[in-house]
């Protein structure tokens, strides 16, 4: 039964007039397009396994209709910038801020974007395109454990590995990278869920902690371990020498039992309690586990190479979790 001719043929499958590894490029996109009345879709294609935004391992595609695929493609090319180089400009240049405080123009800005996407932003998408920090948050970890060892080995020639030991985990604790997450402004450049937005995500110093961390993987990743070290060693450049005047343990050795414990008592809930939660390795490398309860309930736990150690950064950790309820 053939067709009315009054009645046009339906258009195809919908055509890809923009791609890019951006969520925030692709959405910009779309609003242009919406604006001059061209409806717009985002779709993802993954091209690994392992979710990781390493240059072109996944993108996100804009498709319209096929009737207005030569409209589509016309205001986007409309609204892109030529160099004298013949490259073009990124369309969303939201980071623009955040690469110029960190010292460091990236190649591939979806890595950018990667490494400050929190979980809480990932899951309310429905595309299946954008994918978390954590992975990135693991590789930044390494990165900054490398190089600050190796500026210890480097600064602190005449101490043994354990008080070194004592000076990198502080260094690279929540606390402290929070502190310089901080500093740096980052929370203002978090990509969170409207609910971790809302709850104040981006003062929390567990996020900022995580965030700092994969923006070192992002660097890393973008290009290679040198970039990453610069600006590892010029962000911590401050901690080293005040470790240097004040004596290696000054910083490591902070009372954060009597601070927890002050917390509490300002807030009228009571003294902390701590367990022995288990021990590990042999008599000369003893770990312990330490627990910290408050009201009858686990908190937080921690380990070190003594039990007056682990309490310590179980007391810590407590004061994160804390924190981060209020």
């Amino acid at each position: 039964m053939s067709r009315p001719p009054d009645v046009p043929e339906p258009d195809p499958s919908p055509v890809v007039v923009f791609h890019t590894g951006s969520e925030i490029e692709a959405n910009v996109v779309r609003g242009l397009l919406d604006a001059h009345g061209i409806p717009a879709i985002i779709t993802s294609e993954t091209r690994t396994v392992f979710p990781l935004a390493i240059s072109g391992q996944w993108e996100l595609r804009v498709s319209v209709s096929a009737g207005e695929a030569d409209e589509a493609t016309r205001i986007i090319e409309s609204h892109r910038q030529e160099m004298p180089s013949g490259q073009v400009v990124r369309l969303a240049d939201e980071f623009a801020p955040l690469e110029k405080l960190i010292g460091y123009r990236f190649r591939d800005v979806g890595l950018l974007e990667h490494g400050l996407t929190h979980r809480s932003r990932a899951h309310e998408d429905a595309s299946g395109g954008v994918f978390d920090n954590e992975s990135m948050e693991f590789l930044g970890d390494a990165v900054l454990g490398l190089v600050i060892a190796d500026r210890l080995f480097r600064d602190f020639p005449e101490h043994d590995e354990g008080r070194k030991s004592k000076l990198k985990a502080w260094l690279v604790s929540a606390p402290t990278l929070g502190e310089l997450a901080e500093r740096l402004g980052l929370g203002q450049f978090l990509l969170l869920g409207r609910g971790e937005e809302r709850s104040g995500g981006r003062r929390k110093l567990a996020l900022l902690a995580d965030g700092y961390e994969a923006l070192i993987a992002a660097i890393y990743l973008d290009g290679g371990l040198e970039p990453a070290q610069r600006f590892i060693e010029r962000e911590f450049a401050d901690l080293l020498v005040r470790a240097r005047e004040r004596g290696l343990d000054a910083d490591v050795n902070a009372d954060y039992k009597s601070a927890l414990q002050e917390w509490l008592q300002a807030r009228g809930r009571g003294l902390p309690r701590y367990r022995v939660a288990g021990q590990t390795g042999p008599d000369h490398r003893r770990h312990f586990e330490v627990e910290v309860w408050v009201g009858g309930e686990p908190v937080a736990k921690a380990e070190g190479r003594s039990k007056k150690l682990a309490a310590q950064q179980a007391a810590r950790a407590a004061l994160e979790v804390l924190g981060d309820e209020e």
